[in-house]
């Protein structure tokens, strides 16, 4: 009888991709806040705030390393499953 993946199942690469989701999800949100006093003409936050933005190119890269994991996983099982 074969194994059947429950739907809920969390596969190999998920946790990354969705930790990268939360964190560029914080890098967006940074740099709305970061940009918004530049339109409102009010006083620019400090530089780390800027520094806080590049959380979103962070949270793409580890999004992109669970999809690497994710893919080479399919790409095992599938190989196993030819044998």
């Amino acid at each position: 009888m074969r194994d059947k993946t429950q739907p809920n199942s969390a596969g190999p690469g998920d946790r990354l991709i969705r930790a990268g989701a939360v964190v560029f999800l914080l890098g967006a949100v940074a740099t709305l806040v970061t940009v918004a006093p530049l339109f409102l003409g009010t006083t620019p936050f400090p530089t780390y705030m800027f520094g806080l933005s590049m959380l979103m190119g962070v949270g793409f890269l580890i999004a992109g390393a669970g999809m690497l994991q994710a893919i080479a996983a399919g790409r095992r099982q599938a190989r196993g499953a030819s044998r």
